[in-house]
């Protein structure tokens, strides 16, 4: 990588090296590496430690008599990842029944297949979606942070002479025409996509979030780490822009114009902090939890007709889970030893979320229900002021019922700490 091109990507960084590393790379005292490594240290765990602190749950005794029967009733399973460690229940016994369920309304669905082509000669047509889609759902950013916490990084830094960077994307002024729906957008993810592996000759790995500006434009933010070297006579930068407005292929050439100009973005500053799971998994989520940006995850009306919604809003290109599932024995009170220590850990860290609630007057909350029905109280409810209400956020109640996750910056080193305890079974001394 060119000297001078490292010691512009660290000007534009947030990041205090204990040198001066531009003046350094100028005079030739810091090669490549050591200067990406004073601004950029990645901290992800790495599958063979999800492993390791997985294989310290023991494994349960096999009682051989009753191996083939399925276990009435929930089993507590441990999940590690890099950046999560989650407690679950699963009851084998009723996920059998229901798995059953599912291969015999799939054979009905035939069945019932078969007669109308029998009858009509032809396949029915498919059924037109209802499904509106107006925001990002609370549950949806949970199954984001959760997702991208539990992905493993290490190829896509595999590099080290490589750093990541922010790619954004954006729609011309008259963006209905190109984006008339989510679909065409995705398709245009597709193609950018192809494009990178079939120029770049490799894999776009990358996180991706799609958002919405004020004038209603969807743009996409891919987390990646770009390629070094030129595609013919442009760079990275100037390649992305030409070929992002190619794709989009705006009808009028000013808009065109415009739009290879300004259409795309590569930050490098931003991404250098997210250094482990944690880090990276918030990094996507923090803009949904401020009401400055709030506008960023509401869906257009244009898209807001059914089967016209964006799809899913974030996703992971090229990235497989690290995951380690094992089964603590019910016998024992394991699950609520590392329940509890998981749920002082989630507390300490003091997790706040954005919420409404009702104000208070007269040291009463006001309901936004009526208390009171029919004529008789049709006055006091007319005259009864709206209740007025309040943004505030409050903590985060990780773990409750010794169930759910916990994201972390190093899960497993985090367990491993976990497994000391000594309310475990496998540390009893009377074993």
């Amino acid at each position: 990588m060119p000297t001078a091109t490292v010691a512009d990507a660290v000007q534009t960084s947030h990041a205090s090296p204990p040198i001066d590393t531009r003046s350094a790379a100028l005079t030739g005292q810091l090669d490549a590496a050591e200067l990406i490594a004073s601004v950029w240290r990645p901290d992800f765990p790495t599958r063979e430690m999800v492993r390791q602190a997985a294989d310290l749950v023991p494994l349960i005794p096999r009682d051989t008599s009753t191996a083939s029967v399925l276990a009435e009733g929930p089993r507590p399973l441990l999940r590690i990842a890099p950046g999560v460690i989650a407690l679950r229940g699963r009851d084998d016994a009723r996920a059998e029944r229901t798995a059953e369920r599912q291969v015999h309304r799939r054979e009905v669905d035939v069945d019932l297949l078969a007669a109308e082509i029998a009858r009509s000669g032809s396949l029915p047509e498919d059924r037109e979606s209802t499904r509106e889609i107006t925001e990002w759902s609370r549950k949806s950013q949970l199954n984001m942070m959760v997702t991208f916490a539990e992905l493993d990084y290490e190829p896509m830094f595999a590099d080290p002479l490589r750093m990541p960077a922010m790619m954004t994307v954006t729609y011309p002024g008259k963006w209905e025409i190109v984006a008339p729906n989510g679909r065409a957008v995705k398709a245009h993810m597709k193609r950018l996509r192809k494009r990178y592996e079939r120029q770049w000759g490799e894999k776009l790995r990358c996180l991706w979030k799609l958002e919405f500006q004020r004038r209603g434009a969807p743009h996409v933010h891919f987390l990646m780490v770009p390629p070094h070297g030129m595609a013919g006579s442009r760079n990275f930068r100037e390649w992305l822009s030409w070929v992002w407005a190619d794709i989009v292929a705006h009808p009028d050439p000013v808009e065109r114009a415009k739009h290879e100009r300004a259409g795309t973005g590569v930050d490098y500053s931003e991404p250098l902090k997210s250094r482990d799971p944690k880090r990276m998994a918030v990094y996507f989520a923090k803009h949904s939890q401020f009401k400055d940006k709030a506008y960023q995850n509401i869906v257009p009306e244009l898209w807001q007709e059914p089967g016209q919604g964006p799809g899913r809003f974030w996703g992971a290109w090229r990235l497989e889970k690290s995951v380690e599932i094992r089964q603590l024995d019910p016998r024992t009170d394991d699950d609520l030893v590392i329940g509890r220590t998981l749920r002082g850990h989630a507390r300490a860290a003091g997790t706040t979320r954005e919420v409404t609630k009702p104000r208070v007057r007269g040291g009463r909350v006001i309901s936004k229900y009526p208390e009171v029905q029919g004529l008789a109280g049709a006055w006091l409810i007319a005259s009864r002021p709206a209740p007025r209400y309040r943004r505030t956020r409050v903590r985060v109640n990780r773990m409750a019922k010794n169930r759910g996750f916990v994201i972390t910056n190093n899960a497993p080193a985090l367990f491993a700490e976990i497994a000391r305890h000594p309310g475990l079974s496998w540390n009893s001394v009377d074993q």
